[in-house]
């Protein structure tokens, strides 16, 4: 009778031990999936931004022959 009673206990156990596995791994499922949405409006916002910079940027240097005169002119 002891021999069954401990291999019930180990099944019991290792049962748990999946349980909180399987738990542990739809939690990091899901954190990974969020940290990718993350990523991906990092992403986006990074390039608006770049793209605002190279517009200053091209403003910034450009010729000024290219500007109207001043309405004083």
């Amino acid at each position: 009778m002891d021999g069954g009673d401990g291999l019930e206990r180990r099944l019991v156990e290792l049962e748990t031990r999946l349980a909180f596995q399987e738990h542990a791994l739809s939690e990091l499922s899901e954190a990974l999936a969020e940290a990718r949405l993350e990523r991906a409006r990092s992403d986006e916002l990074l390039q608006l931004v770049l793209a605002d910079l190279r517009g200053l940027r091209g403003a910034l240097y450009a010729d000024p022959a290219s500007e109207p005169p001043p309405p004083h002119y």
